[in-house]
């Protein structure tokens, strides 16, 4: 990073709980270190993301490469208007998916090629990638059982969709294990913020003696 400020994104499958935890996150470490922590989201941290999302998620039926496309028009402009701004004024930014999504969904689930969308992801955030990346791993069946409500376009691409898109998530983290860290999402709310919390804390030097003392 080349910000003064720090940047993690969560990650992972539908249901798997990473609203929450980056809600918890973001209080836990707006207490711990007294800096400015921005809680956001993609597709929707923005006013215009919003309306992408609607479209997005709840809009009509689109073939791959418009919802690649549209995911990266959101993503350019929440990281112009609302990330890069922050961590430039020393924010701490966590964000509920980031460009990892549109790899595993549209490379993996969709099947589209991952250098290609990977390639698109980085020009429209002009290469920002977050010091922190934490994926909440959990099955696909378990995801399911979890989610209440009519299910969105990416909730309903079925079994193998969901499938494909886990192992494109596990796979980039091991490919890159200084940025991504992996956590069992299976467990209680309590559970998995513990273990997220203990991922952050060795990263990001004002959460280590909060960390340590159990705070």
């Amino acid at each position: 990073m080349s910000t003064p400020g720090y940047f993690v994104s969560f990650e992972g499958g539908d249901g798997g709980g990473k609203t929450t935890q980056a809600r918890l996150l973001g209080d836990w470490l707006g207490t711990l270190t007294g800096r400015e922590v921005v809680v956001t989201r993609e597709p929707g941290g923005t006013a215009l993301g919003a309306e992408l999302r609607q479209v997005i998620l709840h809009g009509q039926d689109m073939d791959p490469r418009t919802e690649a496309l549209l995911y990266a028009a959101d993503r350019a402009h929440h990281v112009a208007s609302l990330v890069r701004p922050a961590l430039e004024r020393g924010a701490v930014v966590v964000t509920d998916r980031y460009l990892d999504s549109s790899v595993a969904y549209q490379a993996g689930g969709r099947e589209l090629g991952e250098a290609e969308v990977e390639r698109l992801s980085l020009w429209a955030v002009q290469g920002l990638l977050p010091d922190l990346t934490i994926l909440l791993d959990v099955d696909p069946a378990t995801s399911a059982a979890r989610m209440t409500g009519d299910p969105d376009r990416l909730e309903r691409a079925g079994d193998d969709f969901h499938r494909r898109t886990r192992e494109a998530y596990l796979s980039r983290a091991g490919t890159d294990p200084a940025r991504w860290v992996v956590v069992d999402a299976a467990g209680t709310v309590d559970q998995v913020h513990a273990q997220v919390r203990a991922a952050v804390a060795p990263r990001l030097p004002q959460a280590r003696s909060g960390a340590a003392d159990g705070r």
